[in-house]
């Protein structure tokens, strides 16, 4: 039997995430690390940056980071799980290159990920696997000991995540008049992504009818949907629809957009929508812009109550759902068979990125997969 508080063979923990402005003077730098590359002038990066001005150019993102960093600390101090966590972003400080020189410095050799992302998909898995071996190969360049990374399973349909999101849903609900709740609908959202990137997410058998990134979502909605049902004795009609689109108009995005299903739930005569963020670990901008601010004000326009529920954040659940992602990780590197915790029809995800999950947008290295240069 593995012991449940040992971590080995690892000997620190990295939270991964997108990083955010927490300042006026941060937006359009901050928005120049998201878009390099791509020649975007600085008047429309300031465009683009009008939601992050409109809440004094500062993201939740990063102030969330630091609730979890801390639920993470707690839980593990709590369980006597001697791991120190560490934190690093993709486009703002504190940079991912920076801690993990840092945790190299300190001596860290074999070093587990945990990036703020539950679902495949390029943006929300591949990429941050490309920003760790571009770390690490100048971590490499520098002269350095480049530890081994490895990444922690998607934990989409983990019931640390998917349970404190349902409580969410249940907790709206009953914030509904009586008529209301009788007849509302439960609208499931997460980031639109180009249709073609929706079709190539995650493993190769996977391909095709928006892959794993659009079947992983239909099952936490599944899950979610029939554990409202089992508390309430009420299965409430949903569906999942998509918020956040950017980019070219020419090119197909998943629908349907959350403003769209609003009012097309509006003319069908519902009386009342509870909008579940499944798609977002926490309140970061997209939440509290597209969602908390302009599809709010679509339904005001049409004079439909909306609740949005709660996303995940720092709940203790998930801190422990994390811990217990570590611990089982851990035992399979002793080389221990654990059971895998995991709701829904589609079982726990691969410890493992194969070869042509999620594929690139261009050949790059990409750490802490089957393919991994790094290994």
């Amino acid at each position: 039997m593995p012991d449940l508080r040992d971590p080995a063979p690892y000997d620190a923990l990295l939270l991964l995430s997108f990083g955010g402005p927490e300042g006026p003077d941060d937006v359009v730098p901050f928005l120049r690390n998201v878009t390099h590359g791509r020649g975007i002038p600085e008047e429309r990066l300031k465009e683009v940056g009008k939601h992050y001005f409109l809440f004094d150019g500062i993201s939740p993102i990063n102030g969330q980071n630091r609730d979890l960093l801390e639920a993470l600390r707690t839980d593990f101090a709590g369980h006597g799980l001697d791991l120190p966590v560490y934190w690093g972003n993709r486009n703002w400080a504190p940079y991912l290159t920076d801690t993990l020189r840092e945790m190299t410095e300190a001596g860290h050799r074999r070093i587990l990920t945990l990036a703020t992302s539950a679902y495949a998909s390029y943006s929300g898995c591949r990429q941050y696997r490309e920003n760790l071996a571009d770390a690490l190969e100048t971590l490499r360049a520098e002269g350095l000991t480049v530890p081994r990374v490895d990444k922690l399973r998607h934990y989409f349909n983990h019931p640390g995540f998917v349970t404190p999101m349902t409580d969410g849903v249940l907790a709206s609900l009953a914030s509904l008049t009586d008529e209301e709740r009788a007849g509302a609908h439960l609208a499931f959202t997460t980031h639109s992504i180009p249709v073609s990137a929706a079709d190539t997410s995650g493993p190769a058998e996977a391909h095709g009818d928006g892959g794993a990134y659009v079947a992983e979502h239909l099952d936490v909605a599944r899950v979610i949907v029939a554990a409202v049902r089992e508390e309430t004795g009420v299965e409430y009609p949903w569906q999942l629809v998509y918020q956040s689109r950017s980019g070219a108009p020419h090119i197909p995005w998943l629908e349907p957009d959350i403003c769209d299903h609003l009012e097309g739930l509006h003319g069908d005569g519902v009386p009342a929508v509870v909008m579940v963020p499944i798609g977002f670990v926490s309140d970061h901008m997209e939440v509290l812009y597209d969602l908390d601010t302009e599809a709010t004000a679509k339904a005001a326009e049409l004079g439909l109550p909306v609740r949005r529920s709660a996303t995940v954040g720092a709940d203790p659940r998930f801190a422990a759902a994390v811990r217990d992602l570590v611990l089982e990780r851990a035992a399979t590197e002793q080389g221990y068979r654990v059971d895998r915790c995991a709701l829904g029809a589609l079982g726990p995800s691969h410890d493992l990125c194969p070869v042509g999950c999620c594929p690139a947008r261009a050949p790059k290295p990409a750490a802490a997969g089957a393919d991994s240069p790094f290994a």
